[in-house]
């Protein structure tokens, strides 16, 4: 459970229409900025890769996931991760998690497009992604602590919060 009050909490989710945007005191909707951090499974990732930085390992980056979680809550956004085998499940459950949703940036994980042998992987990410999100600004991290960092830079230039 999160440190935050619980009564904090309460509100917060008390307060959200059924579309996930906040609503006012009055009932009015107000815009909440939604990211999607789309990663690969970390115990999928092939760690003898040299491709990868050195000393990377599962817990590592499961570690690096949920500091990217709570930087992207602590600008005021909603953040949901998708992380997705390196297998032809990837990208259906790419668009099963954009379907429905608004998501005003797509951050894909440096994991997915770093190694040369990830390119077949890293392409049917951008495709799921450019068919599920075509509004989406498209953002990339080199590890998982700058994922709201990355957010920020293409939110920013798109004009968005």
């Amino acid at each position: 459970m999160s440190s935050r009050p619980r009564n904090k909490i309460f509100w917060f989710y008390g307060n959200l229409s059924r579309s996930g945007r906040r609503l006012s005191p009055c009932g009015r909707r107000e815009i909440m900025t939604r990211i999607l951090f789309i990663g690969q499974k970390p115990e999928t990732v092939d760690y003898s890769d040299p491709a990868l930085p050195p000393g990377f390992d599962a817990e590592k980056i499961a570690a690096g996931i949920a500091v990217a979680v709570a930087d992207i809550e602590a600008r005021g956004w909603q953040g949901d991760t998708c992380m997705i085998a390196p297998d032809e499940t990837a990208g259906p459950a790419i668009e099963r998690q954009l379907s429905g949703t608004h998501y005003d940036c797509v951050v894909i994980g440096g994991g997915l497009r770093i190694p040369p042998r990830s390119l077949g992987l890293f392409e049917i990410v951008i495709n799921a992604v450019h068919k599920g999100a075509p509004g989406a600004a498209i953002a990339f991290n080199t590890r998982p602590e700058d994922t709201a960092e990355a957010a920020a830079r293409q939110l920013a230039r798109s004009g968005r919060p």
